[in-house]
């Protein structure tokens, strides 16, 4: 019935449109000199109208299917393209889209006075597009950061004197490194980390497919990843990031590439323990905490000629040597070591060596 129905409205817009049709070739004929009263009776003028009518009805009546396809595809696209973008973008462009049609209002009353036939009329439609498009271009580009300002600024008056501090600082934002790696709760635990800790949904993502992983040891990452996260989340209050609404992370594929992107936008840090990000974050301008270099930067300073009581585990490259390690994880090779394996005793410093996969101290067995 619906069907039928939008059929015949169409056939009736279509029939409207050839009469219109009719009345512009008239007119055309009219003021050509070649007019209906040179040449064409009332009769011959109806027929006329009618055959325009009928030519247009039944063109609208056979394109009326087109016609639904392509508007049903229409509002797919219209709302898929509305879908992409988040709800502070929408309400910005609105706004800017009616603040510069007010502004092209008050514009166009200056053309009033111009005298040339058509110009005010051509010149107000274009100031009307002109300034109705600058509009949404710049509410929606700079709306976002506007936006974020203002909800800044009523959290920082809503919260204590100890969150203001907090959206002050830097947002860091963890990659799935720090996550699995899980010292990042106790780090967090100390209250050294200032500002909003930001988890972006793409993480979740890829910790998900790692936890689902047919490798044993990559599902157990992402389940001691997913574990460590619901421990931030419970603890901490850290919310997971939408970034549905950023159009140009959609459009990066490796999350590593999207983790740098989103720090530029946020002008944030990017907290991880992943050398190579590391590097490739210095290359892009990006300012990264690397949780293994502050564990080094936090280990006990060790001194050539200092002596301490060591337990030695087992034997080591050389021949003759021991190996034993600190209560951080740091190998200490012992000279001459050997025959004390399984023993405490007193060693030496004799050098340290600083490595880019962290410390190594050399040692011997100290004189009594």
């Amino acid at each position: 019935m619906l069907k039928k129905l939008m059929r015949l409205v169409f056939t009736l817009v279509g029939g409207i449109i050839g009469y219109g049709a009719f009345l512009l070739t008239k007119y055309l004929l009219t003021i050509s000199d070649i007019g209906p009263g040179r040449g064409f009776t009332q009769w011959q003028q109806i027929g006329a109208a009618i055959v325009f009518v009928i030519i247009f009805a039944l063109l609208f009546f056979r394109l009326t299917p087109s016609v639904k396809r392509q508007s049903q595809k229409m509002a797919r696209n219209i709302e898929s393209d509305l879908q992409s973008y988040s709800t502070n973008e929408l309400i910005a462009g609105i706004t800017g889209l009616v603040t510069g049609l007010l502004i092209a209002f008050l514009i166009s009353q200056i053309y009033a006075g111009i005298e040339v036939d058509y110009l005010p009329t051509v010149l107000t439609v274009l100031t009307y597009l002109l300034l109705g498009y600058l509009g949404v271009v710049v509410a929606t580009k700079k709306g976002k950061e506007g936006l974020a300002a203002l909800m800044s600024a009523r959290k920082a008056t809503a919260s204590s004197g100890k969150s203001k501090k907090q959206s002050d600082a830097t947002p860091k934002i963890l990659d799935t490194s720090v996550i699995i790696d899980g010292r990042i709760s106790d780090i967090m635990k100390t209250g050294f980390i200032e500002g909003n800790i930001v988890i972006p949904e793409f993480v979740l993502v890829e910790l998900r497919h790692i936890a689902d992983s047919s490798d044993s040891l990559k599902r157990n990452r992402g389940r001691r990843g997913l574990d460590v996260l619901n421990k931030i989340q419970s603890e901490y209050g850290v919310e997971i990031y939408n970034t549905t609404g950023e159009k140009s992370l959609d459009e990066i594929p490796e999350v590593d590439v999207k983790l740098l992107k989103l720090a530029q936008i946020m002008n944030g840090k990017v907290v991880t323990n992943d050398f190579n990000l590391n590097k490739v974050a210095s290359i892009k301008g990006v300012e990264v905490l690397n949780i293994n270099e502050l564990a080094n930067t936090l280990k006990p300073v060790v001194l050539p000629g200092e002596d301490m009581s060591l337990f030695l585990v087992k034997e080591g490259k050389e021949n003759n040597q021991a190996v034993a390690y600190l209560d951080d994880g740091t190998m200490i090779v012992v000279e001459d070591g050997r025959r004390h394996i399984g023993k405490t005793i007193e060693v030496t410093v004799t050098s340290v060596l600083q490595t880019s996969a962290g410390r190594m101290i050399f040692g011997k067995p100290a004189r009594k």
